[in-house]
């Protein structure tokens, strides 16, 4: 059963895409009144907003449905394939409107209807802003990053129709038609970036980079809520698929602990994680028993198993710290 929050995404992709044909259809019109190159650019623009927001809508779908057997972490990275399909798309569409556009230059046509094209334009623009700021806004609240993408690149396209809009401008007012196929090509570069950042962005979830905010508040939790039998934490890692985190790291505890006590240890601190992040929905805890090497790291005033080392002064943990690889050797 989809929840309120798989609803609301939904909702809302369902009205960039209706909207995002809607407003594809205008600048076309505009495209075939004005003759513009610009406005061609900005509709061929249009087109991957909409493919984009289908993919999306798809990719939403398909992160919501349960783990499987194939695919025991569920299917949430499908939502990182559809942000880089949308930057991928939107590079392409800018090598087209290059294409397009440059060779405007050499042979300019005669742009007609300006005063039109630039009212079609200009409606097309508002609707598209309060569209992009409304996803971003739905997509953060829903930890969706397909949706905040969307809106991302519909602001971008604000941005786009913007220029093509001053383009149309200086044309109507100067008369050089050139104007047009260099506010085209303006358009491309510009929109190039935008695609660019998309697909980094992708990468960097589907290559599992750390999210550094994320890691600082889990550390955090762990320092305010610290055990004396909490001796040491390392190989913190968090993974994201879609809206959803996993969460597992290493806790080291003294070998005196019984097996019942270091697994009731594990579960209080994965209780406390779950009810303290919301978008984490797993975290393992894999106990270690202490050796010798982190006697130093131990603030246990009776331990049978200490070394020579006295008793540490507990310091709280650090990121940087607890995110490596830590070995009961002593070797980092």
């Amino acid at each position: 059963m989809i929840g309120s929050r798989e609803t609301t995404r939904f909702r809302a992709l369902i009205l960039a895409l209706a909207l995002g044909g809607l407003l594809m259809t205008i600048k076309f019109v505009a495209y075939l009144l004005t003759n513009s190159a610009a406005i061609l650019s900005d509709a061929l623009e249009s087109i991957i907003n909409v493919v984009a927001s289908g993919f999306a809508l798809y990719s939403i779908y398909l992160s919501d449905q349960p783990p499987d057997t194939r695919h025991p972490y569920g299917h949430g990275k499908i939502e990182y394939f559809s942000v880089g399909f949308e930057g991928a798309l939107i590079i392409l569409a800018a090598v087209t409107i290059l294409y397009l556009a440059i060779p405007e230059f050499f042979g300019v046509p005669m742009l007609a209807k300006l005063d039109l094209g630039i009212f079609l334009m200009l409606g097309t623009s508002a609707v598209n802003l309060a569209l992009g700021l409304f996803l971003v806004r739905t997509g953060r609240r829903t930890r969706s990053m397909p949706l905040v993408a969307d809106g991302k690149h519909l602001l971008t396209d604000v941005y786009t129709s913007v220029g093509v809009v001053a383009g149309l401008v200086l044309v109507r007012l100067t008369g050089w038609h050139g104007w047009d196929p260099l506010t085209a090509c303006a358009v491309a570069i510009n929109i190039i970036f935008t695609g660019w950042r998309l697909v980094i962005k992708s990468f960097g979830r589907l290559m599992d980079e750390a999210e550094p905010e994320l890691l600082r508040r889990i550390v955090e939790i762990l320092n305010e809520n610290r055990r004396p039998d909490w001796i040491d934490v390392h190989h913190l890692r968090a993974r994201h698929y879609g809206d959803k985190v996993h969460v597992d790291f290493h806790l080291v505890v003294p070998r005196s602990l019984g097996l019942l006590e270091a697994h009731r240890e594990a579960k209080q601190i994965e209780t406390m994680m779950l009810d303290s992040l919301a978008e984490v929905v797993e975290i393992i805890v894999h106990v270690d028993p202490c050796e010798d090497p982190l006697c130093e790291r131990c603030v246990q005033h009776q331990c049978q198993d200490r070394g020579k080392a006295s008793p540490a002064t507990r310091e709280p943990w650090q990121v940087d710290e607890v995110v490596v690889k830590r070995e009961n050797t002593g070797k980092y």
